[in-house]
């Protein structure tokens, strides 16, 4: 996976696996790895100062849920309702993208 490639998408990989139903953390990690195969492999490094940006700017809610096995209740994030507009914004957005890209079309010659 090309690290420019997982920067520039970081936010609208985030918003679209909470989507559904909040996550902690390592539950994040896993299930970006599992959905795609492994292409998404996540270090925790990269990802809490994403999850911990997204919430500062109001997209992601977190709370505290079920202890982990370290005793500390884990951190669930959810998607809030403006965390729902990025992400609808973020996906026409890189739809129109990845649309202009193709319509480069090439042989690759």
């Amino acid at each position: 996976m090309n690290p420019d490639l997982l920067r520039g998408n970081l936010d609208l990989i985030l918003l679209t696996l909470l989507e559904q139903h909040p996550l902690y953390g390592f539950a994040i990690i896993q299930a970006a790895r599992d959905r795609t195969g492994g292409y998404f492999d996540f270090k925790e490094g990269s990802l809490y100062p994403a999850l911990h940006r997204l919430e500062a700017e109001g997209l992601l809610a977190a709370q505290h849920g079920e202890t982990g096995r370290n005793g500390k209740p884990r951190k669930y994030y959810a998607i809030t309702d403006r965390g729902r507009d990025t992400l609808n914004a973020k996906r026409q957005e890189f739809a129109a993208f990845t649309g202009a890209v193709q319509q480069l079309g090439g042989t690759g010659a």
